[in-house]
């Protein structure tokens, strides 16, 4: 199970209106708005891309593969490695659309090519993962803080809750994997349910556990990545290795993990080697509280200072520290714009310096170029997001491209570059159906990106 934490794009332009002291009234009538009232354009959706291997020492690889692979996300440790043997069949049930079709049948393709699975998708009978589109009140029914999950040896909802405690739904005492059921949420966003697909297929597959020193992987809690990377195709590809076999234990696995990294990634034998420390309880534990769907805003801000100061303390200077910077920033957003504006400035330079060629730093210009816009400076606001488009398109978030695009928008509309805000706003759209869904909620992002032009505003 995971628990999905929109904590990438949650920006509200209008409240970060309201935090900048700019006063805004329900009869004005954003001019952006009022251009948008057309039918939307078709969604847009990605084309599946292989992903290069990491570019990180074999030697960290085997330690992340461990860790991944004897444990849970809880911390439990696990005795023994469980996989699937031989083809794998998987089956796409519920109320399913023509992109989640899509997005299925371009991920099984990478996982063929990129991790050497054998698995393919049956359209009847029994199958060995059984993916099921299900309302997110049927989610919350089983797991009120999941937005998806995956259960082994069962293949509905209804059977998971019925069986909910039983010794064949643990994963701590599978000794195989036969069958089991992935649950998603029919009614979100495209994006949504891609960005479930690709975490709980890697889970149902391979390792269990989440890890957040992990700055190139979906196998982090942390959500920055939303289709599996490189990384994580090789720790698949090496999972489904002939030499790594179901049950064995981890210094049996470690014995061998060694030979299969080489071989199946030589280049990693030469990089250098750079542990990354492990990352605190205490650590984890505050970022839940700071971003779960859950507490005060007083505990949430308690809880982002525990992060930054938890990181502060351990002397890190990777990812992790970005984004207890990012955290600290959102929570104070309402409270001190200009004191959140200097943490989101402070993450992405953390982010610049541990994960420069990731998708974290595309994140991040959200908020950056929002403030900056909604401050009357769109030259900045421009800059900022024609640095982090190319860094969303790459890695597939359209969420992120989508905001940018129409931030961008605003800025050119703001300097008189019509032409400009038109091609923009128009390319934004698309993307926007894919990462935000409903017509409606689009339509609520325009509006609120269009008010931070202050040309769209009466005082």
């Amino acid at each position: 199970m995971i628990l999905k934490v929109r904590i990438l794009c949650g920006l509200g332009a209008l409240a970060l209106l309201m935090a900048c002291g700019v006063q805004t009234t329900n009869t004005a009538h954003p001019t952006r708005a009022t251009l948008a009232e057309t039918t939307l354009p078709p969604v847009k959706a990605f084309q599946a891309q292989p992903a290069a291997l990491p570019s990180r020492s074999n030697a960290d690889i085997a330690r992340d593969f461990l860790d991944l692979s004897f444990a849970l996300e809880s911390g439990r440790p696990l005795q023994f490695l469980t996989k699937f043997e031989g083809p794998i069949t998987v089956r796409l049930e519920g109320r399913t659309s023509a992109l989640l079709r899509s997005d299925l049948s371009q991920l099984l393709a990478r996982l063929r090519a990129e991790a050497g699975i054998d698995i393919r998708q049956v359209r009847q009978g029994s199958a060995n993962i059984t993916i099921q589109a299900v309302a997110k009140s049927e989610i919350k029914r089983a797991l009120p803080h999941a937005a998806c999950f995956v259960v082994p040896n069962v293949t509905s909802i209804g059977e998971y809750r019925r069986a909910r405690g039983a010794a064949r739904t643990d994963w701590a005492g599978l000794q195989n994997r036969e069958r089991l059921a992935i649950f998603l949420p029919y009614d979100t966003s495209p994006q949504d349910m891609r960005d479930c697909l690709h975490e709980e297929l890697a889970q149902a597959l391979g390792p269990l556990n989440d890890l957040y020193r992990l700055d190139d992987s979906v196998f982090n809690d942390d959500n920055f990545h939303a289709v599996l990377t490189g990384f994580d195709m090789l720790i698949l590809r090496a999972y489904y290795d002939p030499s790594i076999r179901n049950g064995m234990t981890q210094l049996e696995v470690a014995e061998r993990l060694p030979a299969v990294l080489d071989r199946l990634n030589p280049q990693g034998q030469h990089n250098r080697i750079a542990p990354r420390s492990r990352t605190d309880r205490a650590w984890i534990n505050a970022v839940q509280r700071a971003l779960g769907p859950t507490g005060t805003s007083g505990r949430r801000l308690a809880a982002a200072r525990d992060t930054l100061a938890i990181a502060q303390n351990k002397g890190w200077t990777d990812h992790r520290r970005a984004f207890s910077h990012y955290i600290f920033a959102r929570v104070q957003q309402l409270r001190d714009p200009d004191l959140s504006n200097r943490h989101y400035q402070l993450a992405d330079q953390y982010f610049r310096g541990s994960a420069p060629d990731g998708p974290h730093r595309a994140a991040v210009a959200a908020p950056l170029a929002a403030f900056a816009l909604a401050s009357g400076d769109p030259q900045t606001a421009l800059r900022i997001v024609d640095l982090r488009i190319p860094d969303a398109r790459k890695y597939q978030n359209a969420i992120h491209l989508s905001t940018l695009l129409m931030i961008k928008a605003e800025a050119h509309a703001a300097l008189g570059q019509t032409a400009a805000a038109q091609a923009a706003h128009l390319d934004s759209l698309g993307w926007a159906r894919y990462g935000f869904g409903p017509e409606w909620i689009v339509r609520a992002k325009q509006r609120e990106i269009a008010l931070l032009n202050a040309n769209n505003r009466t005082n």
